[in-house]
């Protein structure tokens, strides 16, 4: 491989990263604030604050058939890749996460 293929990599694998880590703090912070209201409170009550941060991650929705390091969380502009299912006959339902 090149220095560039490796750099290439490596930026591929933080971003892997970051999303994946997001992903699960996203989805601790859901089953966080379900058990709290199963208690009868509110997680921002318990741990004093406001349960969600100012700028939100959202966890990604739909994911690339062949290249699972491309996601996107649904919001704002469709990715390339996503267009070019649509254009190709697929549903967006078929990228889904599952």
């Amino acid at each position: 491989m090149t220095l560039e293929e490796l750099k290439q990599h490596q930026k591929d694998i933080e971003k892997a990263i970051k999303t994946f880590e997001a992903r699960k703090l996203a989805e601790a912070r859901v089953a966080l604030e379900k058990q709290a209201e199963k208690l009868g409170v509110k997680l921002s009550d318990v741990v004093g604050g406001s349960s969600t941060t100012a700028k939100s991650v959202s966890p990604p929705k739909y994911m690339h058939p062949e290249n699972p390091e491309k996601t996107w969380t649904g919001r704002g502009r469709k990715p390339k890749w996503i267009e070019e299912g649509l254009a190709a006959g697929k549903k967006l339902e078929d990228f889904l996460i599952k």
